[in-house]
């Protein structure tokens, strides 16, 4: 198999190479206490599409910055009986909430399923919060001349959160049994919010993107997904005076980093082939994990569909 990264004997110990801000228990921290004080504000409405065995709906709540923010929800049509599981679907980068279709097989076992929206994406959510600087190739940059408080997956990552409140609070959920699912961006969105919902019991995540942002950049990866960095580099900081300080503040977005807090069981998919999210960079989330884990490693693949992988996570998922 050609090498693309470190042997997997060295990925297996592999820790992050972005450093770690001496805040980030404190920043976290303080961004919770914010959802603490929100008012929400939930509202729904029904959807167009409809299905005998589920009520599909969509849903909007007011995140930080006063955003209002779209999810997906379907429930099972019947709701009888004990409170049951739910799952919090999170999509890839400049998606939208998975399809109806595509959250039906987990409502036909029982659980609530909601699709969030990331803000200013392929779908509904509100990118609200202004900051200063361009944004131009992505996301990851946007905030990152502005307060700490205002990098934009600062706000996504609160989302996740705030989102998993309002399942957890439905009456015929039981908070206990609640799981977070995502590939790529939504791989990251799922360990984010598994971090800061410490009541989600299970995570599969699938080549998580925005972990170890140093990595991705010694690797000279820093294109596609992560083409802002690049960008930011040549157009402000052209000489690199403030390298270090860039890398440390993108710590604080750094799932890398945030995957030591979460609480419940992981399962991650990794793929040895992958130059959008580099094997290290998925390395680097999974080996800060402390909790009960596992790993589906498939050497010849790379950011791509996955054979077997939805079913081993659906298997996964049902022993909520």
């Amino acid at each position: 198999m050609p090498a693309l990264d470190k042997p997997l004997e060295q990925l297996v110990k592999y820790t992050t190479s972005t450093p770690r801000p001496k805040d980030f228990d404190t920043f976290w921290q303080q961004g919770l206490q914010e959802l603490d004080a929100l008012d929400a504000n939930v509202s729904f409405s029904q959807a167009d599409f409809q299905v005998p065995y589920a009520n599909c709906r969509s849903m909007h709540f007011t995140g930080t910055g006063g955003a209002r923010v779209h999810a997906r929800i379907a429930t099972p049509s019947t709701l009888s009986g004990p409170a049951g599981p739910a799952l919090l679907f999170f999509h890839g980068y400049s998606g939208a909430a998975p399809s109806w279709v595509e959250m039906l097989p987990y409502v036909a076992a029982g659980f609530t399923v909601a699709g969030l929206d990331c803000r200013g994406q392929g779908g509904l959510s509100e990118d609200a919060i202004s900051t200063k600087g361009n944004t131009l190739h992505g996301h990851i940059i946007k905030g990152l001349d502005d307060a700490p408080e205002k990098l934009y997956y600062r706000n996504v990552f609160l989302d996740t959160a705030l989102l998993a409140r309002i399942i957890m609070a439905m009456d015929h959920v039981d908070a206990d049994r609640v799981g977070a699912y995502g590939g790529s961006q939504g791989g990251a969105l799922a360990l984010a919010c598994g971090a800061l919902e410490t009541r989600v019991k299970r995570v599969y995540s699938q080549y998580p993107f925005l972990s170890d942002y140093k990595r991705v950049w010694d690797m000279d990866l820093d294109k596609d997904a992560y083409a802002g960095l690049r960008d930011y580099f040549r157009r402000f900081d052209p000489l690199h005076k403030r390298e270090d300080a860039i890398f440390e503040k993108l710590g604080y977005i750094d799932v890398s980093h945030l995957s030591t807090m979460i609480q419940g069981e992981v399962l991650m998919a990794i793929t040895l082939m992958d130059n959008i999210c580099p094997p290290s960079t998925q390395f680097a989330a999974y080996n800060a994990i402390s909790t009960p884990k596992s790993h589906l490693i498939y050497p010849d693949f790379g950011h791509e569909n996955l054979p077997g992988a939805n079913e081993e996570a659906f298997q996964f998922m049902l022993g909520l």
